[in-house]
């Protein structure tokens, strides 16, 4: 099963900030991080990746470095600033907030939303 576009999309600038608390790092990193940990299930298009990178840097949540690389092409590395942490937090909680509604909601009619069954109403 993959994960359509639409349900991640909203967070985007929250992925790219939890990927900067670990250090910083550059697109295409980034990038296959997300694809390793969803088990190749979900990767952002290059030119989602970098709108979302230049919006994070207009809005001071992050700024960006070139590297000093030896060998290879330079890389553009994006490194979270303290308005980034805070920024990241505050989309958290608002992310719990949003999916304790989510999950009452998925379970409106009383089941557990975990029956694979094909029946249709």
């Amino acid at each position: 099963m993959s994960i359509t576009a639409d349900l991640i999309r909203g967070h985007t600038d929250a992925i790219i900030l939890a990927a900067l608390l670990q250090g910083d790092s550059y697109g295409y990193r980034i990038n296959r991080a997300m694809v390793d940990l969803t088990d190749g299930r979900y990767e952002l298009k290059e030119a989602t990746l970098y709108t979302a990178f230049r919006r994070l840097e207009e809005a001071g949540y992050i700024r960006s470095y070139w590297g000093d690389e030896a060998t290879g092409a330079r890389r553009r590395y994006y490194a979270i600033t303290l308005n980034g942490k805070n920024a990241y937090y505050a989309m958290m909680r608002e992310w719990r907030e949003a999916s304790g509604l989510l999950e009452k909601l998925m379970r409106f009619g009383g089941t557990d939303g975990g029956d694979d069954s094909t029946e249709q109403i």
